[in-house]
């Protein structure tokens, strides 16, 4: 009678927090709540819940932490040196003799710079000079956004940053060549499925109107030698070709930039340089970081309180692979408004559900759950970047969703067939 309570109380409390969390409600009290409700509903003793929910995770999140600050640094030096700007300026000479290309263009420097840089704050220095581009060049709003928010979502399948904070929900999932033979080919999927949806959108930009758009001070670029466009892939090649740890290839690859930029060429420029980006990057996912340690809290209340139900949970769930991919196919938009299958959102109880079950290798559930959460990365509004992208293209989130949710949708199918494939 106690369990039948006790899960009763787990589930409807879970019901309450997906429907808090898909109406907007801020994350980083939700799962606080969560965590304490799932202490007192699940009977943790106290001693047990001050250590094992409310102190070792945050402590054991110290490494993931330092790896969201220096690829936010990396992102933050990139924007602030010219390089992400320089980038992006190079196809406007394309743009005026064939805007389809140049379109196609654009999506590729997006990928290429997000495969580095991180966080909303890039995503507006960048996004402020390549809408104008676009717009210029006569592709429709509606294009141009998702285009641009597609773009940064298949980047962040190789991006470290996005990969250490999903690592946190799948324990024996490490960064490396293991992960790294799906996360190259499913950015690669979500790319080929972007340059698709351009090229079938070709005679509504070749036709469209161009817009002239005011420049402001975010826009003014600094010449920087086209050598540096290689930097943001450094810290991804330092990983795959010389097994390097995420840190010191984000530091080089930083380090690197403002050497290739002239920004060390006094100890007072680079010092100034240095702290100036260090802060608005420290600033930028300050948020993000408070967040995650809390979501560490929670999940380890999941845990443990869920730990007398894995019988009830596996008796449910498909262990069939390809039957589980599938129903992932068809469900996959569960995680727009962070639904249950968004790992920033009530999917993080999901993934807690999934891994107390036992019943799957880590790199298979990484993948299952992560492509779907990928999904809302790429066009979901609730996202901060797309909600940034949609109101600075003054566009109705209504045409936003329409436009870009068919095309996220076939890149998350075609990427769980790679999940199956890789890793079944």
């Amino acid at each position: 009678m106690v369990e039948a309570i006790t899960g009763g109380l787990l589930i409807l409390s879970f019901a309450v927090f997906i429907y808090y969390a898909m109406k907007g409600g801020n994350l980083t009290v939700g799962f606080f709540i969560m965590a304490v409700l799932w202490v007192v509903i699940g009977r943790i003793p106290l001693p047990v819940a001050i250590d094992k929910v409310f102190t070792q995770p945050v402590l054991d999140y110290g490494k993931t932490a330092a790896t969201i600050i220096f690829g936010s640094w990396f992102g933050r030096v990139l924007v602030e040196t010219g390089i992400a700007s320089s980038i992006t300026r190079r196809t406007e000479v394309v743009g005026k003799k064939s805007p389809v290309l140049a379109t196609i263009l654009i999506a590729l420097v997006t990928f290429l710079i997000f495969s580095g840089a991180y966080g909303v704050g890039s995503a507006i220095a960048v996004g402020v000079i390549l809408f104008p581009i676009m717009f210029s060049m006569g592709v429709p709003r509606r294009l141009a956004v998702s285009v641009f928010t597609l773009s940064i979502g298949a980047a962040m399948y190789i991006n470290n940053v996005l990969f250490v904070q999903f690592q946190v929900f799948f324990k024996g999932v490490e960064w490396g060549n293991e992960y790294l033979k799906f996360g190259i080919p499913a950015a690669i999927i979500q790319m080929t499925v972007v340059i698709i949806f351009i090229l079938i959108n070709s005679k509504k930009i070749r036709n469209g109107k161009p817009e002239l758009v005011a420049e402001t001070e975010e826009t003014d670029t600094k010449e920087v030698s086209p050598i540096t466009y290689v930097l943001p892939i450094v810290p991804v090649t330092l990983s795959i070709l010389l097994k390097w740890n995420s840190i010191p290839a984000l530091i080089l690859a930083t380090l690197l930039a403002m050497l290739m930029t002239g920004q060390m060429k006094t100890y007072v420029r680079f010092v100034k340089v240095m702290n100036d980006t260090v802060k608005q990057a420290v600033s930028d996912i300050a948020g993000l970081l408070i967040m995650l340690f809390v979501l560490t809290m929670f999940q380890q209340a999941a845990v443990l309180s869920m730990s007398g139900f894995t019988g009830f949970f596996k008796a449910i769930i498909p262990t069939n692979h390809l039957v589980l991919i599938l129903i992932m196919m068809v469900i996959a938009p569960l995680s727009y408004f962070r639904g249950p299958l968004m790992l920033y959102g009530a999917g993080a109880a999901t993934a807690s559900i999934f891994v107390a079950t036992g019943l799957f290798p880590p790199y298979f559930l990484y993948g299952l759950l992560v492509v779907p959460t990928m999904m809302a990365v790429s066009a979901d509004i609730t996202q901060s970047w797309n909600l940034w992208s949609v109101e600075y293209a003054k566009l109705d989130t209504k045409t936003f969703l329409k436009t870009g949710l068919p095309w996220a949708w076939l890149a998350t199918a075609l990427n769980l067939l790679l999940v199956f494939y890789m890793y079944h």
